[in-house]
């Protein structure tokens, strides 16, 4: 089928493939989402807490990541597809509000949403491709195997506790997991891995940007922490280290973002295994400055207190978890070890007996030491690789 058959609602090969403004736009509601999921483990950081906040990150995710694949392979300047987007952002934002009371009162609502984002936008993607069944079977399996995950969603609202937890982390595996296998389904078979569906630039420009949201609400954190407390020493030097995170984290970041997908580099379309576990080691990149973020707020909260021994976890927690995920970023798009960060983890690992001697101010200044040492390690490198 040639380029001017395909489906209006498509995006055409050639068209812009940069983000739109209203793609930008929406990535806003993240900034919320985000500040409540790190909100959610400054009063609790148990074990339970932990994976509540865990399973609720990743249902948030998979929303973020739909809706980014949605933009890349629909046109985003159609009315019916920017209407769509504002319909997601709407349930994201209903999911971020339910995000506190989410294992509690306010399940319904955070399901609700889910479910509500997930049918308007199949309500609108399936019919739209009627007269191209290839592309109307992307969409059509998605939609089955949110049906199979609809029964646990539902069912966790009419149980609470363990029963709850359990229920919606098999649930939102499943729909993360089932992209990872090409959603396969009864008389569709499954998308194949190997076939060309993402546009590599848009996709790549879409997980700059979320991360540059990421760290936007770790900004969020240290100010709106700061200027609802005493302005002390202690509480202010918090706030200057964590902008200091946030800077080595940028740099960290987009220092090996720009070498590994420099424009020479970037394919202009993405296969369905890479696009999908570059949007995977973005999660985990993330989920590690909603560690940051977390650990933040308790540090201006109690800047001079020794930590108990889980918020030593989340304070080195944090930069271990951003480590792991630009590792395996690196490996997916050049398929080596990145060895100055394994090394970096490794003595985060090492310094973590030592850390009850010190306050949380201390153990964040630790923190953004070996960030730097990494940073300064990998420019040095750099500059000797380079002829003259």
């Amino acid at each position: 089928m040639t380029t001017s058959e395909l489906p209006r609602i498509l995006r055409k090969r050639g068209e812009p493939e940069y983000p739109t403004f209203l793609e930008l736009f929406f990535d806003l509601v993240y900034i919320f989402t985000l500040f409540r999921l790190s909100q959610s483990l400054v009063h609790d950081v148990s074990v339970r807490n932990v994976a509540q906040t865990a399973v609720l990150l990743l249902a948030s995710w998979w929303v973020w990541v739909l809706t980014a694949w949605l933009t890349d392979l629909f046109n985003p300047r159609l009315p019916i597809i920017q209407a769509l987007v504002l319909v997601v952002m709407l349930g994201t934002l209903l999911m971020a509000v339910a995000v506190p009371g989410a294992f509690g009162q306010h399940g319904l609502l955070f399901v609700a949403a889910y479910f509500g984002i997930h049918l308007a936008r199949d309500a609108v993607l399936i019919p739209s491709t009627r007269t191209h069944r290839a592309i109307q079977a992307r969409s059509v399996r998605v939609f089955f195997w949110f049906l199979i995950t609809a029964g646990l969603w539902i069912g966790g609202v009419f149980t609470d506790g363990t029963t709850r937890l359990v229920l919606w982390a098999i649930a939102v595996t499943i729909d993360l997991g089932s992209a990872r296998i090409g959603w396969p389904t009864p008389r569709l078979g499954r998308t194949e891995l190997s076939s060309q569906i993402f546009t590599g630039t848009h996709l790549t420009e879409r997980h700059r940007e979320i991360f540059i949201i990421a760290l936007g609400e770790l900004i969020l954190t240290a100010g709106a922490g700061l200027a609802f407390t005493a302005f002390d020493a202690d509480r202010l030097a918090v706030c200057a280290v964590a902008f200091a995170n946030t800077v080595l984290l940028f740099q960290l970041y987009f220092d090996r973002i720009r070498r590994l997908l420099a424009p020479d580099n970037v394919s202009s379309v993405e296969r369905v295994r890479p696009g999908t576990s570059t949007s995977y080691t973005h999660l985990v990149m993330v989920a590690g400055t909603v560690l940051i973020s977390a650990g933040t707020k308790h540090a201006i909260d109690h800047p001079s207190n020794t930590p108990p021994v889980a918020w030593i976890l989340v304070l080195l927690g944090g930069p271990a978890l951003f480590l792991v995920g630009s590792c395996l970023f690196d490996y997916v798009v050049t398929a080596r070890i990145l060895w100055s960060r394994v090394v970096a983890l490794v003595v985060l690992v090492a310094v973590g007996p030592a850390m009850p001697l010190l306050p949380a101010l201390g153990i964040l200044i630790v923190a953004n030491v070996v960030l730097l040492l990494t940073l300064v390690a990998e420019l040095t490198a750099l500059r000797r690789r380079r002829p003259g």
